[in-house]
C-alpha cells in the first residue's frame, strides 16, 4: 500500500514539474539591459521639488520579463516601473523620484529591482546635493 501511495506521489511531482519546465527547455528566458544604473542629479534646489530621473531598460532576452518589485531603501525615493511583462526585444522605463524637501546636503539613494530575469536582482542608483536656495 504505501508503495502504491509513493508511487503515484512521486509520478504527481514528475508531472508537475513536467508542466514547469518546457519554458525554460525551449531557452525562453528574460535579460534586463539598462542603459544606465546610475544617475546623479547634480544640485537640486530644494525649493524647486520633487526630481526624477527615467531608467531605460530592454529586454534583451527571449522570454517576457516580468519587474516583480522595485524598492527604495528611504520614503524619499519612489519607484515607478512597469506592472505588465515586457516582450523580447521591447524596451521600458522605471522612474524613480526624489524629494528633496527637508534634506539639505547630498544623498545617494539604492533602488532594488527584482524580476523575473538572470540576474534576478539589478540596483539602480540616484546621487546629488540638496540646496537650500
Amino acid at each position: 500500500m504505501k508503495t502504491k501511495i509513493i508511487a503515484a506521489l512521486m509520478a504527481m511531482a514528475i508531472i508537475f514539474a513536467a508542466g514547469a519546465i518546457p519554458a525554460q527547455a525551449k531557452g525562453k528566458r528574460a535579460e534586463m539591459t539598462f542603459e544606465s544604473t546610475s544617475h546623479d542629479f547634480g544640485i537640486v534646489p530644494q525649493h524647486k521639488g520633487k526630481v526624477y530621473h527615467d531608467f531605460i531598460f530592454t529586454n534583451t532576452g527571449t522570454g517576457n520579463l516580468v519587474i516583480k518589485s522595485a524598492n527604495a531603501d528611504c520614503g524619499c525615493t519612489v519607484p515607478e516601473y512597469p506592472k505588465d511583462p515586457i516582450a523580447p526585444g521591447k524596451k521600458g522605463r522605471i522612474r524613480v523620484t526624489y524629494d528633496p524637501l527637508g534634506r539639505p546636503g547630498g544623498f545617494h539613494k539604492t533602488v532594488l529591482i527584482k524580476t523575473n530575469a538572470s540576474p534576478a536582482k539589478r540596483s539602480l542608483k540616484i546621487s546629488g546635493r540638496v540646496n537650500n536656495n
